[in-house]
């Protein structure tokens, strides 16, 4: 039986190993906090921090080769695993390269593909500078360890950044400005790469954005055909230029011209992805397993004409109740996922719902009502 380690124990490694227990895999998780939604489902875990070089030991020794939940693993611990002949899948030079935001752009520019303009920035004063060369308003990030818009923010003018550059470099944070792109659709594309660099793609889908978090996933985008095979070539691209392996999300701005824009990549199945459990032939978490183990890419293609995720936040502090889907149980057709934290918090990821139907507005409809009845 392959034993594949986990650096990360939320919801997404919960999700790997759901899917793996059905693919014979089992799974080591190697978590920083104890409890965790993956932790609970293996007795294979290993808690604390992950440059403990004892604990790190343990985790490579019990493992056949090893992937991540996030990118926020220190490249340099994979590549030590690396080191001692321990499989890695992402490769800890991709996401050396991935992690850092300059450096993942920089990589997707070179190969050719389009991106928003962005610029090194060392210091607020930099800021003027490249507002001469892009205009207002600019996009701010932290290159590292930014996600759900935690590590942006926009700048509408000169008086916007002192507060942000405070906000975003605080702890010493290297930061990124970009051109602030006026985009008509946000779209993602998940795409499963394996060793052998032999890939599939997952159809186009639209993201809703609610204070920066993804809210709403429609699949597929409803964009013209032409469109949709742009961004899917720009996605198979991105994750080729970054030598990726496993599943990688991709997200695109797509422009009122119809052009279609990279924006960033997660090395990781990714949460645009979700919908693929019920509404494609197999999930972007069985074919993250296949493309790390080495095994073949499963097909992508969808079960239905159109599927709708919405994802299932918090709406409060405090315990989750053991009655927290009842009432949405009630909504046939409702796919429902909760991911077994155990607090609440306002606007904290909990679960999602997925829905198909015929077209997107039904299974929109079905997911949102749904939704609307879990209590959390």
């Amino acid at each position: 039986m392959t034993r594949l380690g986990i650096f990360g124990g939320g919801q997404l490694a919960q999700m790997l190993t759901q899917a793996a227990i059905s693919l014979g895999v089992e799974t080591v998780i190697f978590e920083r906090s104890p409890d965790s939604p993956a932790g609970r489902l293996t007795q294979a875990e290993i808690v604390g921090p992950w440059e403990n070089p004892a604990l790190l030991d343990m985790f490579a020794r019990r493992c056949d080769l090893v992937t991540l939940e996030n990118e926020f693993v220190d490249a340099a611990i994979l590549a030590g695993l690396e080191a001692r002949g321990l499989p890695v899948y992402p490769r800890a030079a991709t996401l050396a390269v991935v992690q850092d935001k300059l450096l993942q752009k920089e990589r997707i520019a070179a190969a050719g593909l389009r991106v928003p303009a962005f610029r090194r920035v060392d210091s607020p004063d930099d800021l003027a500078a490249v507002a001469g060369d892009l205009g207002w308003p600019l996009v701010l990030k932290a290159r590292r360890n930014g996600y759900d818009g935690y590590g942006n923010a926009t700048l509408r003018g000169p008086g916007d950044v002192r507060s942000a550059w405070d906000r975003l470099a605080r702890g010493g944070s290297p930061l990124l400005a970009e051109a602030f792109v006026p985009f008509a659709r946000e779209l993602a594309v998940m795409v499963a790469r394996g060793r052998d660099g032999a890939a599939r793609a997952y159809p186009v889908v639209e993201t809703v954005q609610r204070q920066h978090i993804c809210h709403l996933v429609r699949a597929p985008a409803p964009i013209p055909a032409a469109a949709a095979d742009e961004a899917v070539s720009l996605a198979l691209a991105a994750v080729a230029a970054v030598g990726g392996v496993g599943i990688f999300g991709v997200e695109l701005f797509a422009l009122e011209d119809g052009m279609i824009l990279f924006n960033e990549l997660a090395p990781r199945p990714h949460n645009s992805g979700h919908y693929t459990i019920e509404a494609c032939a197999a999930s972007q978490f069985e074919n993250h397993l296949r493309a790390v183990i080495g095994w073949p890419l499963a097909p992508t293609d969808m079960r239905a004409p159109a599927a709708a995720m919405v994802n299932l936040l918090g709406r409060r502090a405090g315990p989750v109740g053991p009655g927290a889907l009842r009432a949405a149980l009630d909504v046939p057709g409702a796919h429902l996922h909760l991911y077994g934290k155990r607090e609440s918090r306002v606007g904290r990821k909990m679960g999602h719902v997925t829905a198909l139907g015929a077209t997107l507005a039904e299974a929109e409809a079905l997911a949102l009502r749904a939704a609307d009845l879990v209590d959390l």
